[in-house]
């Protein structure tokens, strides 16, 4: 493959509308935009959900409901074999988690460990929470959980 002979996929490119060139094409004149009016004006048209003055159907509807996203508890996700990194018979806690580059930042709860992969070293692990599956796996790696 050369850089010469790479194209786009089929059907990937259209070729731009040439709005105003003469009776023609179709979309001479006018443009497509009829005679006059709000729609035919520069900026017009009206915003999603506009129904003309009348009371839209969004704000007649009731809310109803509850949304707990206002209560969640957000935390750093991480499963067990992103451990993996770390050297045999260490410390890992959020910092360490930060200067490997496993992770960007920490969220307001802290780090939760979830269980998905395998563990094959022994680490004492030091995070806000752990899933069951999670805390198995590191301690049958005759590894050690410590809550923070």
């Amino acid at each position: 493959m050369n850089i010469q002979s790479l194209r786009p996929a089929e059907n990937s490119r259209f070729k731009q509308k040439r709005l105003g060139r003469g009776i023609g094409s179709g979309v001479g004149k006018t443009s497509g935009k009829g005679h006059k009016g709000q729609n035919a004006r520069s900026g017009g048209g009206v915003r999603v959900g506009f129904e003309g003055g009348q009371m839209p159907l969004i704000r007649k509807l009731p809310r109803r409901g509850f949304n707990n996203a206002l209560f969640r508890k957000n935390y750093t996700v991480i499963n067990v074999s992103d451990l993996n990194k770390f050297d045999d018979n260490s410390t890992v806690d959020a910092n360490s988690l930060i200067e490997k580059g496993i992770v960007s930042k920490i969220e307001e709860y802290g780090v939760k460990v979830l269980g998905n992969g395998k563990l094959e070293k022994a680490l004492t692990v030091k995070f806000n929470k752990f899933s069951e599956s999670a805390k198995k796996k590191i301690i049958e790696a005759n590894g050690s959980v410590e809550e923070v």
